[in-house]
């Protein structure tokens, strides 16, 4: 398969950035998106060229460090997966692909394909997590009694894996999907239930400061999101917002 790649190149946060085109042959269908770049830079380090900077970890869509924008879309024109796990059969011989990085004002570009995404480290840092004092002492997961609908609400919630593909994918640039997510799955179990004010009202308020935008309930980001979170994670962490304002 040959297929023409523009890509993003940006040499840091303040260069100013461009697309290139490089041409790419024998190319195979079962080849993962990222054993095509992987190819690509194999390609340009031959040939003396730089390589191209793009994020990756496990290759296996757990940890959320792929992420990119092709064709327009948050890790490409398939449903339900990430980067790593797009296949090259989804493109045809002779396809001209598009490749950016995330487009965010909080996601500033560090070099090509990589961007900085540690706003979603402050977002948790500031409450997405349950103070617990063990004392030495675990107590088993199963003590508590969750009623069996909260639990599978919770660990839908949990399955994000924080790549960042519905700020990419709004025209708001909005992280309330991630940030609904993670709200969601700990305020549906009773571990969550105490620090549940303080934590919403902390997260949105960091949200805000690292300059996401708001959510216009467009929807792109349950349609791009690799896990299939739900907008139903929003409209909760809206209602455990504004009960935590009023009570505040």
């Amino acid at each position: 398969m040959k297929l023409n790649l523009k890509i993003w190149r940006q040499n840091g946060p303040q260069d100013k950035g461009e697309m290139k085109t490089y041409p790419i042959d024998g190319v195979d269908g079962d080849m993962s998106f990222l054993e095509m770049m992987d190819m690509l830079n194999n390609q340009l380090v031959e040939s003396g060229e730089s390589p191209v900077a793009f994020d990756h970890d496990c290759r296996e869509g757990i940890c959320g460090m792929c992420s990119l924008y092709i064709n327009g879309e948050a890790h490409g024109p398939d449903r339900g997966v990430t980067t790593c796990q797009l296949h090259m059969r989804k493109f045809n011989d002779g396809d001209t692909i598009y490749i950016e990085p995330w487009r965010a004002k909080a996601f500033p570009v560090i070099k090509d394909l990589v961007v900085d995404r540690s706003a979603f480290d402050r977002i948790m840092n500031s409450g997405g997590f349950v103070s617990v004092n063990t004392s030495g002492n675990t107590v088993d997961a199963n003590s508590i009694p969750i009623p069996k609908d909260d639990a599978d609400k919770a660990f839908e919630a949990a399955t994000c894996i924080g790549c960042g593909a519905c700020v990419a994918s709004c025209k708001n640039a909005s992280a309330m999907l991630f940030v609904s997510a993670k709200v969601s799955q700990l305020s549906l179990l009773p571990q969550g239930k105490v620090e549940a004010k303080e934590r919403v009202l902390n997260m949105v308020q960091t949200m805000d400061d690292e300059g996401f935008g708001n959510c216009t309930n467009t929807g792109a980001c349950e349609v791009e999101c690799p896990k299939g979170i739900s907008l139903e994670n929003i409209a909760r962490m809206n209602r455990e917002y504004l009960k935590g304002a009023l009570t505040k």
